[in-house]
């Protein structure tokens, strides 16, 4: 019998990258003629993954996550990475907004993918959940190419990355 080939299907966001377009946002946020008085402050809990942005009003805030975004795609990360909850009012007639960085697949995500790659029926192909990743194994490496270049087309709500691959 053959050896099975294999792949991990995984959500990673370097939080080193993250971190630097954080720090690139502050220092635009000090130094922009339109942001510098406008009181908005940018923070992030590196060990929640959360960005906490303050602002006088919505419009503020929508220009503060528009120069994180920018910067966060300067750094190569994924905007789908950054899930941006509903505006929250604040003390002192502002506004808050909470950013969760997404890393690692949840378990209802993972089944959804699991469950996909099943109703497509590639010949030999397992999927296997392994915590926060999926395993996916055949024994032909054109059906484990099929698989990822399925998954690319597909939509899931966070960026997906595809490495181990023997």
């Amino acid at each position: 019998m053959a050896k099975d080939s294999s792949f991990d299907i995984v959500s990673e966001v370097d939080m080193q990258e993250v971190d630097n377009a954080f720090q690139q946002t502050r220092k635009e946020l000090t130094q922009r003629y339109d942001l510098k008085d406008s009181n908005a402050s940018l923070e992030l809990d590196k060990t929640k993954g959360r960005f906490t942005l303050s602002a006088p009003s919505e419009f503020v805030a929508n220009q503060v996550k528009d120069v994180l975004n920018t910067k966060l795609v300067h750094r190569k990360i994924d905007l789908a990475a950054v899930r941006w909850g509903e505006p929250q009012s604040a003390t002192g007639m502002t506004i808050r907004i909470f950013g969760d960085i997404i890393a690692g697949i949840d378990k209802d995500t993972s089944g959804k993918i699991n469950k996909d790659i099943r109703a497509q029926k590639y010949k030999n192909v397992k999927v296997q959940i392994e915590g926060d990743k999926l395993r996916v194994f055949s024994p032909s490496r054109d059906a484990l190419q099929e698989v990822i270049t399925f998954v690319k087309e597909q939509d899931y709500g966070q960026p997906l990355q595809f490495n181990n691959y023997r």
